[in-house]
């Protein structure tokens, strides 16, 4: 009996021998980008370097932009993202998958191991006067492939790469739904600050049709003068509408994006904040930083599941070994069902070698190269992407704010330019077409000035969803990626 309960043990012990894979030897594929991001995108308008711009060899003094929270200043717009997050049904659906395939993981994982179950069975027959009983105990696992060639650490490894590439989708699409949430929000504020200025403007074209109206009765004005302004103030108006049907309709996006209505406090009439709402973007990370980007990790973990795939299909064109094996005890007599002399085993030890099969393996095999394939250029395709969308940004960054300083100049130009234009038409020394294009001068600079603010926001956010959505100074020096939370 003991012998028997030895063979177990040493048939179980195999599996620790079955220790080598097929796998082919894993190296990241060396990035198809430039070592340094473009010139213009670390510079300012003055081609000097610009002090907040991302440069490879710039040292990062304790850059931390751990997960959003970090990167969201403003308090309403943190509640918006959380509402966010936790409501939103793709979210949700990429999570379920999360747990989907980490089951899926270990699944494949407990097919390393042989399945053990017990047994236990007690039979009575009676036959032509006689009657004869049976009890029988067996402890055994049955057809338990030994994994000599790695076939099933590669569908293990296969699973647990799949399982990480989901969640690296999950995280992607959680960084996406952040971006978006903030995007709708400053559209919101965006369209408020110009439905404000459309009003203020139509008020003030109100007013000079008012004042060409009654110079035109008392018989100074020209009805031409007084056209002119009626034109005017209309075509106001009709933008007003305009700006107050946006507003309505960013407000729907934004209780879309959040999945409930808006939170108490919903700031009525915000506009576009002089405070800064996010946390700027620190100089000097390196461009390693990309290979923490969700999408970016999820095209690895893919990859590096085709390469584990591979090791499989190989590990197919050799000998399949299973084996069964039971040990237990055997009487006819329940009450001496564990004496001395009642030991029974078997052990049925079965292997199963590819002869022929059409070239079924071999066109597996090529299927799982190919794959691989595909997947190294997927891979290289995000980092591409990633390097544009990161360049992009930058230079963006580099440039929005002289534009949005210049913006506030051409706004106190134009402001003195309407203020000299009226009181000129009213003292009588200028044209009403000059007090005209002042007023639309003006209004058009303001205009301007908004559109400019929300785009070098937008293109903060852009940026910081570019670099990953968040790392840590120990990411930036090892070039490593962060976890970022759920």
């Amino acid at each position: 009996m003991t012998h028997s309960w030895r063979g177990i043990a040493a048939a179980c012990a195999l599996s620790t021998i079955a220790a080598c894979t097929l796998d082919p030897a894993y190296t990241r594929p060396a990035a198809p980008m430039p070592d340094a991001y473009p010139h213009h995108a670390v510079s300012g308008a003055t081609g000097k370097p610009a002090a907040s711009a991302m440069r490879d060899d710039a040292p990062v003094q304790d850059a931390v932009l751990s997960d959003w929270q970090a990167f969201v200043l403003d308090p309403y717009v943190r509640q918006l993202v959380a509402l966010t997050l936790r409501n939103n049904r793709d979210l949700r659906q990429a999570v379920l998958q999360v747990a989907e395939y980490e089951a899926q993981y270990r699944i494949a994982r407990s097919a390393l191991a042989p399945t053990v179950a017990a047994t236990g069975t007690s039979t009575a027959a009676h036959d032509y006067g006689a009657t004869s009983r049976s009890a029988s105990v067996q402890l055994g696992f049955s057809a338990w492939e030994v994994d000599f060639f790695g076939r099933l650490r590669s569908l293990k490894r296969q699973a647990l790469e799949t399982y990480l590439s989901t969640d690296a989708a999950r995280r992607s699409t959680q960084l996406s739904l952040v971006s978006t949430t903030i995007a709708d929000y400053l559209t919101l504020l965006s369209d408020q600050s110009l439905l404000d200025l459309t009003q203020k403007t139509v008020a003030s074209y109100q007013n000079t049709y008012d004042t060409t109206l009654r110079t035109q009765q008392l018989g100074v004005g020209s009805m031409e003068d007084v056209q002119e302004a009626r034109t005017s103030l209309t075509s106001a108006m009709a933008t007003l509408a305009s700006y107050q049907r946006a507003v309505e309709q960013d407000t729907n996006n934004l209780i879309a994006a959040i999945g409930c209505p808006l939170p108490e406090g919903f700031p009525e009439n915000r506009t576009l904040p002089d405070t800064p709402l996010f946390a700027d973007i620190p100089a000097g990370l390196p461009s390693t930083l990309l290979t923490r980007r969700p999408d970016i990790m999820e095209a690895e973990h893919t990859l590096k599941a085709a390469n584990a795939y591979v090791g499989s299909a190989r590990a197919a064109f050799f000998p399949t070994i299973t084996l069964t094996a039971t040990a237990g005890t055997e009487s006819g007599k329940l009450s001496s069902l564990f004496k001395a002399g009642t030991g029974a085993w078997a052990f049925e030890p079965a292997i199963s070698v590819p002869i022929f099969n059409y070239g079924d393996l071999r066109a597996s095999l090529d299927v799982a190269k190919i794959e691989k394939n595909i997947d190294i250029a997927a891979y290289e395709e995000a980092i591409q992407t990633a390097f544009k969308e990161v360049a992009n940004g930058l230079s963006g960054r580099a440039t929005y704010r002289s534009q949005v300083s210049a913006d506030a100049q051409y706004v106190d130009a134009a402001q003195q330019y309407y203020a000299i234009a009226n009181g000129r038409y009213l003292g009588g020394l200028d044209s009403f077409l000059t007090l005209l294009t002042a007023q639309r001068t003006l209004f058009t600079a303001q205009t301007q000035q908004i559109a400019d603010r929300l785009s070098e926001m937008s293109n903060l956010v852009t940026l910081y969803t570019a670099l990953g959505g968040g790392w840590s100074a120990a990411a930036v020096r090892e070039g490593s990626p962060v976890q970022a939370s759920r």
